[in-house]
């Protein structure tokens, strides 16, 4: 059958296995079947449906398979270098040690496909979506990814290197042992800027493109005030008006509750949200797990000051003198009753303002 014109023929259920398709024409055809050693060389196959096909271990170079249906197709080991897969429907489709080099798979729905072990050097995927697709060992260096979907995929082992990533869609990949060197974050025609965490791409460019998300860091980090402290019922009364006068003077106030066992991702969070702020408020009256978050973050914030407060005639923690080796660590402010801090609130966060811009200022 080579050079045949089967255009939107019904192959359905014919055994194709070693045919001759060589040339022939089977755009939009319906092919669902087994086509096992079968000659397809520069046969069209635009649109044609082929899921559920036996592809396995051919050679399909140059093809093209725009348009086509590929669902639960099996193509593992198939030779489909410089192919046309654009807009292609590949769901579930096995390319396991598929030779996909060069292909143009732009636009194609990948979603829960098997790539594990598959060779894409210099693949377009340009809008692809790899939704929760096994990337497992794949070679995808130099690919272009850009506006691709790979929510939830597996990128375990895969080489990523030199990929273009603009666009790219990231939440929640495995990507233990992935080499992410040297990803491009800008579109084509723009400077070349990489960088080295697939994750974290689209945030740098966001940040070095976007001048409202360089203002929202800076109101972040110019504004925030982390206060800690324990919200037992008396605590939190006093931690609720400070917070409500921080307000009142145009700053940003974030309450972290300590009354609740500590974790390592608690102490991770804390970190973090200091990390952000313009200065720490610390409560120190009794204290229950704050001495531990304190010793944990306290040595790396260096950017922020660490301001603490303690209710005249209550025990702090032995420990905390160790901390104030820190230039970072504000002398403790005792204070009488809420009211009488609140009243002189201005003086007591004097000194953690004027340190703050001191910190950011220095090189």
């Amino acid at each position: 059958m080579s050079g045949a014109n089967l255009l939107e023929a019904n192959l359905d259920e014919t055994n194709l296995s070693g045919a001759d398709l060589s040339g022939a024409n089977l755009s939009k055809a319906f092919i669902s079947t087994d086509l096992s050693g079968a000659k397809l060389l520069k046969a069209n196959l635009a649109g044609a449906d082929l899921s559920g096909s036996n592809l396995s271990g051919m050679k399909l170079s140059g093809l093209d398979f725009s348009d086509a249906d590929l669902s639960s197709a099996d193509l593992s080991g198939a030779d489909l270098t410089y192919s046309d897969l654009s807009r292609a429907k590949l769901l579930k489709a096995n390319f396991n040690g598929a030779d996909l080099n060069q292909a143009d798979l732009s636009r194609a729905d990948l979603t829960h496909s098997d790539l594990s072990g598959a060779k894409l050097n210099k693949a377009v995927l340009n809008r692809a979506s790899l939704l929760r697709a096994d990337l497992r060992g794949a070679d995808l260096s130099e690919a272009d990814l850009a506006g691709v979907t790979l929510v939830e995929a597996n990128l375990e082992n895969a080489d990523l290197t030199g990929c273009r990533v603009y666009g790219i869609s990231t939440w929640n990949l495995k990507l233990k042992n992935t080499k992410q060197t040297n990803l491009v974050i800008t579109r084509g025609g723009e400077s070349i800027i990489t960088v080295d965490n697939i994750e974290v791409a689209q945030f740098i460019y966001l940040l070095l493109n976007n001048e409202k998300v360089r203002q929202i860091i800076d109101a972040v980090t110019s504004k925030v005030v982390l206060i800690l402290g324990r919200f037992t019922e008396e605590r939190k009364a006093v931690l609720d008006a400070i917070r409500e006068d921080l307000r009142r003077r145009d700053l940003t106030p974030l309450l972290f509750d300590f009354d609740k066992p500590t974790n390592k991702d608690v102490t991770g969070t804390v970190e973090t949200l200091a990390r952000m702020a313009r200065f720490v408020i610390a409560d120190l009256t009794d204290p229950s797990s704050i001495p531990h978050e304190l010793a944990t973050i306290v040595p790396f914030l260096r950017t922020t000051p660490v301001l603490p407060l303690r209710l005249v005639g209550t025990g702090g923690y032995s420990m905390f003198d160790d901390l104030r080796a820190y230039p970072w660590v504000l002398e403790t402010y005792e204070y009488d009753n809420a009211g009488s801090l609140l009243s002189a609130l201005s003086k007591v966060i004097a000194p953690a303002n004027e340190m703050a811009e001191r910190l950011r200022k220095t090189p």
